[in-house]
């Protein structure tokens, strides 16, 4: 409508990934680049599945209200995995007691492996029939490793989406991060490692909201642009750095879970 062309947006603001990622300062495959040019979504959304090399692959592409694209990885479970792990099996609310005894030596040394599709995936692998699975447990797993194996999947799953936009061509220099899961500086640093980027903590939690109000802010003319109001008033209040040592490990670790799916895929549905 007239409001979204006004803040140059081609048909509509995506209410809350779009608006999350806009909060996060997180813009990727801006128009004219990376190959992307003004090509339209589902042109877009093609050369993903091509480069990719999956025909159901999905990461979704928005016309973003900055004039470029937004980019959008989107997992149906990420920290409600923890959630679920703790409140419903371990029955307890005190997730950093539960992460307690994973200690800096054990990172990247997991013998225990998490598909985190408590409700299906739909980025990057769009299927309704996945399942969430512990996978690599023996007589010596312990609750701390099952612990691990959740927030290491989630990682993992999101690094798979990442995967998509770097065989775009795109580079992702730094990330940042928002919501229950950032509490944890257990988490950050495991995202951090499994990325291999710097991770970035924000002072505010309300992704979604703060892009909403962002853009409010540019539409009534308080800023010129998205971008300078993202400038004005995203503020980091942490900062991971990636151990490269860390990254190493847990880069092969990430590629023996990118086999466990497609071994999976032909059984999940027969689960249902």
């Amino acid at each position: 409508g007239p409001d979204a062309q006004r803040l140059g947006q081609n048909d509509r603001v995506e209410e809350d990934g779009g608006l999350r990622h806009l909060g996060l300062l997180q813009f990727v495959g801006r128009a004219g680049e990376h190959d992307v040019g003004n090509a339209e979504a589902e042109d877009f959304v093609g050369l993903l599945e091509k480069r990719f090399g999956l025909g159901n692959v999905i990461v979704e592409a928005f016309a973003h209200a900055d004039g470029g694209w937004h980019l959008m990885g989107c997992m149906l479970s990420a920290a409600s995995c923890n959630k679920w792990l703790c409140d419903d099996i371990l029955k307890t609310t005190d997730y950093a007691a539960e992460q307690r005894d994973i200690t800096p030596e054990k990172l990247g040394r997991n013998h225990v492996y998490f598909l985190p599709y408590l409700m299906g995936e739909r980025s990057p692998i769009n299927d309704t029939n996945a399942r969430g699975t512990f996978i690599g447990m023996t007589m010596d797993t312990s609750r701390s490793d099952l612990v691990q194996a959740v927030l290491e999947g989630v990682a993992f799953a999101i690094r798979d989406s990442f995967e998509v936009a770097r065989s775009l061509g795109l580079e992702i220099p730094s990330t940042k991060i928002c919501g229950g899961g950032s509490k944890s500086p257990l988490w950050r640093t495991i995202f951090a490692n499994v990325l291999g980027i710097p991770l970035e903590l924000l002072k505010t939690e309300q992704g979604p909201g703060y892009g909403g109000a962002m853009l409010a802010m540019v539409g009534c003319g308080q800023y010129e642009s998205v971008q300078a109001a993202a400038d004005a008033l995203v503020e980091v209040a942490d900062r991971v750095e990636p151990d490269p040592e860390l990254t190493a490990r847990y880069e092969a670790r990430y590629q023996q879970f990118r086999k466990i799916y497609p071994a999976l895929r032909q059984v999940f549905p027969q689960l249902r």
